[in-house]
């Protein structure tokens, strides 16, 4: 997760300082442990639990040193089919194992688009973000309210990308038996999402954070009853293949809901100074753009539905205008 660090002198006189303001970018339990998520879609722990209890029944079943009789005999053929019958059934198909080639792509591509800061870097950029957020979290609390509320008795696992410290963590406790998995690639993000988590009443067992980028997910398909991105489309590196990522890990009719800030509209005051200013943007707020028309995109990228919704946020003057919505796989 990375912020959006408005240039100074063009920040909205609203709230903001004329220096530079902050913003957050790339920045249930009836569910399996999160450990389990990233590798497979359909694993269940009881089978762990069978796996081992037969393996246990193997290897106790011995010849009956106190009686040969017919019936004895029996009882211990039938333990010996009825055990290795269960194992066979407990031990998940090689076809539902960790796939070595997706953690191992997703990490590569990591390390190519994203490679890790130098750990000052991070820490002080995380520890910035997680004090300089809190006049625009005020101002999209409501929408996020609005967005999340669909997640309680719908989703059981879900996926923030770019999770940042975690600020949308208060909105997933609200919904009985989620479990969230974050993503980012700031690994100094981590310990302030954790907190963040705890401080929501999520279970500790129920939060998992990975470092990891939009490009490639380190989980598996088909894996995520919901994704969630709020402030982070803007900064990374393919749009379209993240977009393509979201759909991949979604279950069917799994939900992508986001918020994102966007381009102003062509011949807007507020347009001009985007497009002069967004190589800049881009150098100091780590590759955050503000010309990026997120919504089309949105629209366009193969979504069964999506509601793209207009709104304009008064924290800054550059980053007002958004979209938010939900996006259906």
């Amino acid at each position: 997760m990375t912020m959006a660090v408005e240039i100074s002198g063009m920040l909205h006189s609203n709230g903001f300082s004329s220096s530079s303001r902050l913003l957050q970018h790339n920045s249930h339990f009836a569910v399996p442990p999160l450990s389990s998520v990233f590798f497979t879609v359909k694993k269940r722990n009881n089978l762990k639990v069978i796996s081992s209890h037969s393996d246990k029944l193997l290897n106790e079943i011995k010849p009956s040193t106190s009686c040969g009789c017919a019936l004895c005999n029996r009882r211990q053929l039938l333990g010996g089919i009825s055990a290795k019958s269960l194992l066979s059934f407990a031990r998940p198909a090689k076809a539902d194992s960790p796939s070595s080639d997706l953690l191992s792509n997703a990490e590569k591509v990591m390390n190519e688009l994203h490679p890790s800061r130098p750990e000052w870097y991070e820490k002080l950029y995380a520890s910035l973000l997680d004090k300089g957020m809190k006049s625009y979290e005020a101002e999209v609390e409501g929408y996020k309210v609005q967005l999340l509320s669909q997640l309680k008795g719908e989703a059981k696992m879900v996926l923030e990308l770019g999770v940042g410290t975690g600020p949308n963590m208060k909105y997933y406790a609200s919904g009985a038996n989620i479990s969230v998995v974050g993503i980012d690639p700031n690994k100094q993000m981590e310990k302030y999402a954790k907190v963040a988590a705890t401080a929501a009443g999520i279970p500790e067992s129920h939060f998992k954070f990975i470092r990891g980028v939009g490009e490639a997910l380190p989980v598996l398909d088909s894996s995520m009853d919901a994704v969630v991105c709020t402030l982070v489309l803007c900064s990374v590196k393919d749009v379209a293949k993240t977009l393509k990522e979201v759909q991949r890990v979604l279950t069917p009719g799994g939900r992508f809901i986001f918020i994102e800030h966007v381009a102003a509209p062509n011949g807007t005051l507020r347009r001009f100074g985007q497009n002069f200013l967004d190589p800049l943007q881009q150098f100091v707020s780590d590759g955050c753009h503000l010309t990026r028309e997120t919504g089309k995109i949105i629209k366009e990228s193969g979504f069964s539905n999506a509601d793209v919704n207009m709104t304009s946020i008064k924290a800054a003057f550059l980053l007002s205008p958004h979209v938010f919505g939900t996006a259906y796989k």
